[in-house]
């Protein structure tokens, strides 16, 4: 008979999360870098009992927001390529509901995170507790159903034995590189507290380590024979090149076969942007050295990437009519989209086992050539937009400008939603792996703070630098008090256009009117004037808010040597952005309109429409 020990469900989750281990470098360190933690009725007398008796092992959090602690949860696992990841736990009802928004922003970007809600009581003896909602026609419902479209897997816990099967598909969803994702434990109240004889063998440490499946050989001949007769290969890198840690496998290999390399919002910085090799960002928000390449690809090389619509033009971008994509993912839903030769492997094995099969191989020099003579000219662009200015209202391209200037590549720069993503992604020159973190699969305004934050985590001896608009931050800024009462310095960039300037661009770009997007194009008796300074000085951070551009490199200078975060205020002109690169992005325009502008650009978009290929 093998030993037990008796806990309650609660202590037993936490007594496991305690005893995962991978390995780094080759170093065995804790798989959990600790628990998001914010308690109420739900949680805190069963998880929160558990997590202070592992306190030493496995960290707790305290955290002001439950979308915000979710949110820094995430980073932590992104910025470390998915090899660690974090919890986060909440009460139920409203805290729970919270996370299902980070949740989502898990499942588009497949990144791990293990979430912890309580749940209603599994006896149903007191129902309807507090902030439970009842379903008149169903029992067993309660708002934690909420989670299970958003989660790669989603178990109630109605028994406390029922934890111990559950942990373990936890675990293989968190570790496995095609099926990863976030996966929510609902936790019943009631039975965090009951107690069962667990075997000893489920606490044994066990390490896990990084699965890396190579290709078939059959996949990986077609693909070879793909390439051997291209004249014009063009790769697009995405995240799973970062998340394979393949960034080197991924400059050998373009560099013998001299094919040039574009990035998506994922895989921007799987090579540096001094590489000559590497166009940057590609699709809608791209550059014109990658976009004019993407163009005229005959076989285009999709290693790690969901190809979104913001990578493809909503395919409009590669016209070629005779092209092959080759998809190499590690999962083979990705890897076959829209008629791919699929060749599903881990980045790294996949590139390794293509160089050596095509080992000779070069694409031709003409072409090249030509790759370096459009990323010389985009260079140049790239330049002017982003040079310095006098201007009383600078645009995004210029602030970017000056906090490349100021900071350098060797930080980690953190952005969203809103209008930086585009501006980000065609002009930051990004440094080594990971220093470009993006979270615009779900694009989730209010991801910023939070998100430097869990990145800080990972990385607690690098710069991490956040720039956000004014619109993402009043939706979610708490995790400022969180930063400073840690220790976790933050340089925070607000780019503050008094209002939503990106969507209030593609309202005009549409044909609309400007409304309800600028605060002076919405309803309102006093136009707000935010002290966003002050108000970031309120949660202990240091605060600034500069004139100018030589203002903003003056006080980044200074951010640097400050031992907490730091929060500098710029106001921009909402109507400006980089017209160089770029692609059209399909956002449907009414076909019927009282206003001609909107007409007009209906007869735009139905001419830009022409030019998807539908189905391929």
């Amino acid at each position: 008979m093998s030993k037990t020990i008796r806990l309650t469900m609660a202590q037993a989750l936490t007594r496991f999360l305690s005893r995962q281990m991978t390995e780094i470098d080759g170093r065995t360190v804790p798989i959990f870098g600790g628990v998001w933690a914010i308690f109420g009725h739900g949680n805190v007398a069963g998880i929160g009992e558990a997590l202070y008796q592992v306190r030493d092992e496995l960290p707790t959090f305290r955290a002001h927001n439950e979308q915000a602690m979710a949110h820094a949860a995430i980073a932590y696992g992104k910025a470390n390529f998915r090899r660690r990841f974090m919890a986060a736990t909440s009460s139920i009802g409203p805290g729970a509901l919270n996370m299902v928004t980070a949740a989502a922003l898990a499942h588009v970007n497949r990144l791990p995170v293990l979430f912890l809600p309580g749940d209603v009581f599994a006896n149903r003896i007191p129902d309807p507790v507090l902030q439970q909602a009842e379903d008149f026609s169903d029992g067993t419902a309660t708002v934690n159903d909420c989670f299970r479209p958003v989660s790669r897997y989603f178990d109630r816990i109605t028994r406390p034995e029922q934890i111990i099967p559950a942990l373990n598909r936890a675990m293989q969803v968190l570790t496995d590189p095609a099926d990863c994702g976030p996966v929510t434990l609902s936790l019943c109240q009631d039975v965090q507290a009951e107690a069962y004889d667990y075997p000893e063998s489920f606490f044994a440490e066990r390490v896990w380590r990084q699965r890396r499946p190579r290709p078939d050989r059959g996949e990986l001949a077609a693909a070879v024979t793909a390439l051997k007769g291209a004249r014009k290969p063009l790769i697009i890198a995405g995240g799973g090149v970062l998340y394979s840690q393949a960034s080197d496998k991924l400059a050998k290999f373009a560099e013998g076969a001299g094919v040039p390399v574009c990035e998506t919002q994922g895989g921007k910085s799987s090579l540096p942007d001094e590489h000559k090799l590497n166009m940057a960002a590609v699709g809608v928000t791209g550059t014109s050295a990658a976009n004019r390449l993407a163009e005229e690809a005959d076989v285009v090389l999709a290693i790690g990437t969901r190809l979104q619509d913001f990578t493809t033009g909503s395919w409009a971008l590669f016209k070629n009519s005779g092209k092959t994509i080759i998809g190499l993912n590690v999962q083979p839903f990705d890897a076959g989209k829209h008629r791919a030769l699929p060749l599903v492997a881990d980045a790294a094995e996949g590139l390794a086992e293509l160089g050596a099969a095509l080992q000779g191989w070069k694409a031709p020099a003409a072409w090249t050539d030509n790759a370096a003579t459009g990323k010389k000219a985009w260079q140049a662009d790239a330049a002017k937009v982003t040079a310095s200015t006098n201007a009383a209202f600078p645009s995004d391209a210029q602030v970017i400008g000056a906090v490349q200037r100021a900071m350098g590549s060797g930080v980690t720069l953190l952005h969203a939603a809103g209008g930086l993503p585009g501006e980000l992604h065609k002009l930051w020159q990004a440094g080594a792996p990971g220093s470009y973190h993006a979270e615009y699969g779900f694009s989730t305004m209010g991801y910023e703070i939070a998100g430097g934050l869990g990145t800080k985590m990972a990385k607690p001896n690098e710069e991490v630098v956040v720039m956000i608009g004014d619109g993402s931050y009043l939706m979610l800024n708490s995790e400022i008090a969180t930063s400073v009462m840690l220790g976790l310095k933050l340089t925070i960039v607000l780019l503050d256009n008094r209002g939503f300037g990106c969507i209030n661009r593609l309202q005009m770009a549409t044909g609309g009117a400007n409304f309800n997007n600028l605060l002076k194009d919405s309803r309102h008796e006093i136009l707000p004037d935010v002290d966003f300074a002050a108000h970031a000085a309120s949660m202990g951070a240091i605060s600034e808010k500069v004139s100018s551009i030589a203002g903003l490199e003056t006080a980044l200078a200074q951010a640097k040597k400050n031992d907490r975060t730091t929060v500098l205020v710029i106001d921009t002109d909402p109507l400006v952005s980089t017209d160089a690169g770029g692609h059209w992005w399909d956002v449907a325009v009414p076909e019927v309109s009282a206003r001609p502008q909107v007409n007009a650009a209906r007869k735009a978009y139905d001419e830009k429409r022409q030019m998807q290929t539908i189905g391929d």
